[in-house]
């Protein structure tokens, strides 16, 4: 290496592409936990020091350390290569896995704990341990898979995966943000569609502003100004005094308690672990394409264990490597960016300016990120794939829907479980259309996976293979891992449920069953399956 080399490389180890890109990731990072906590504290009604003072603190740690791990990693690819304009591979939490947490996990845990007789101050305690015990789920998986990352990437396809995220981005990242938006419609839609003028048709702002910057300055300023006038009607609050909220993020056994009640969960915990392995594999081959040859397995085992130890002390989100580097590193972003961010969001979660920022920054001005995110995320999954997959892809949304309307309905059985008290019959009409639309969206993620595999076997015309898909998807029917046929999602052994709620397993296992053998006579009549059309 010439020795002007690393002089070179400290010169540029924090620029003005280093700034653009602490923006960039602070505020998506800051957006997510904004989210996390609305969902949890203004949606649900989950104590706001457990948020801020307890799960803050453990998930922004995993921030952290990730950072600090990809800038080390940067520095060593800089100094074996000689070269100064590698760019650290960005880590920040994971927008749909964190926003499902909120949403299908940690919400109706609480509410179901409330609805069981807990006070708010107890039920918030066990919702935290099951946070805390789903991440350290979430980070053992990661961390076995990370070193079967090429078998994982070959046994789901592309069209599954990306499938199956591009529907959590797009009912649950993108349509529930943008009714937040619409409940006040003049600080959210003005800052959307500078998001969508900036980041979509790519426009410049003026003074070369950062869109998400410039979305937030416009939506912070109209809700600032326009609320104290009365403009915004009840969509304005004024903000809350400043408060240090400290909240060390030490380790604890506290997820132990957790992992019991993890199990109703598992469908929907595990398929993020998954996720995130493939996502860190295809980002990293991203990466690559752009000039920064990173190890696969270190990439993944970094994120393995910021997750791990996130959970361990506290935190609630996983962590992962953002698809973006070839952007920021486009935009200038070396080495420094990564630091910074790691070091702004994991002390900010220890010394509580985060909870603060949070609570000043309205969903209404944070949404707008969530949905463009959630609109790059669904249209990649269609950029990804062969144009044949299309369908594939769109029949994957569907269980994701499901799941979203059960949602807005109340989620019954959870929020309020006389309601699910007919789950099993309507009169003459059999299942009822509430029922149904409960046990589509359950395990949905897995179901998602299952539905565009089959879907892509047929294109290819290994209708065996599709036969075999579908078969499994009955086994994950019968125990429950998808369109389980308890309120909450839980799997079980279908022996011991009541004759009601076994009769309906029968019934959708029966359903894959009989397509199963469909397919499998349709691949005997074609003669040879890997030929069949």
């Amino acid at each position: 290496m010439p020795a002007s080399a690393p002089l070179a490389q400290r010169r540029r180890a924090f620029g003005g592409g280093d700034l653009n890109g602490v923006l960039g990731l602070v505020v998506d990072n800051l957006s997510i936990l904004a989210f996390l906590a609305t969902a949890l504290v203004g949606i649900f009604g989950m104590p706001a020091d457990i948020v801020f003072r307890r799960m803050f603190p453990g998930t922004a740690l995993g921030v952290l350390l990730g950072n600090l791990a990809y800038t080390w990693m940067a520095r060593r690819l800089a100094a074996k290569t000689g070269r100064a304009d590698v760019t650290a591979m960005p880590l920040g939490l994971d927008a749909p896995t964190s926003i499902a947490m909120a949403l299908l996990v940690l919400g109706p845990a609480f509410a179901g704990y409330r609805a069981a007789g807990l006070d708010p101050g107890a039920a918030g305690e066990a919702t935290w341990r099951l946070g805390m015990a789903s991440l350290v789920v979430m980070g053992v998986l990661k961390f076995v898979l990370s070193f079967f990352g090429a078998w994982v990437q070959r046994s789901v396809p592309r069209a599954g995966l990306l499938g199956s995220i591009a529907g959590i981005a797009l009912v649950l990242m993108g349509f529930l943000p943008l009714v937040e938006i619409m409940r006040v419609p003049v600080v959210g839609f003005a800052g959307l569609g500078i998001i969508l003028y900036a980041l979509v048709a790519k426009r410049r702002l003026p003074f070369g502003t950062p869109g998400v910057l410039g979305a937030g300055v416009v939506a912070v300023a109209l809700y600032y100004v326009l609320g104290p006038l009365g403009v915004l009607g009840t969509g304005y609050h004024a903000p809350a005094p400043w408060t240090w909220r400290l909240g060390f993020p030490w380790p604890s056994l506290a997820f132990i308690a957790g992992l019991p009640a993890t199990v109703p969960y598992l469908p929907l915990i595990l398929p993020f672990g998954l996720l995130m392995v493939v996502g860190g594999i295809n980002v990293t081959e991203s990466a690559r394409a752009a000039g920064d040859d990173y190890p696969t397995r270190d990439i993944l085992l970094v994120e393995a264990l910021a997750t791990l130890v996130a959970g361990v002390c506290g935190g609630v989100a996983q962590t992962t490597p953002y698809i973006g580097q070839p952007a920021y590193k486009a935009m200038g972003a070396r080495t420094g960016y990564t630091l910074v961010t790691g070091l702004v969001i994991g002390l900010g979660g220890v010394f509580g300016y985060l909870s603060n920022l949070v609570e000043l920054l309205p969903v209404a001005v944070l949404a707008p990120i969530l949905v463009f995110v959630a609109i790059g995320i669904t249209v990649q999954a269609f950029e990804a794939v062969p144009l044949r997959y299309a369908a594939a892809v769109v029949f994957s949304f569907f269980p994701a829907i499901a799941r979203m309307l059960a949602i807005k309905l109340g989620d019954p059985g959870i929020v309020d479980p006389a309601r699910f008290g007919s789950l099993y019959a309507d009169g003459a009409h059999g299942v009822s259309e509430l029922a149904v639309i409960v046990i589509l969206g359950n395990g949905f993620i897995i179901t998602s996976m299952v539905w565009a595999s089959f879907v892509v076997a047929m294109i290819d015309g290994h209708v065996r293979k599709a036969a075999a898909i579908v078969a499994l998807g009955a086994v994950l029917t019968a125990f429950g891992v998808i369109h389980s046929v308890q309120p909450i999602g839980a799997v079980y052994l279908p022996w011991l449920l009541d004759p009601g709620a076994r009769a309906l397993v029968w019934q959708f296992v029966g359903a894959y069953g009989a397509l199963a053998v469909v397919l499998l006579l349709l691949s005997i009549r074609a003669g040879d399956a890997r030929n069949a059309v």
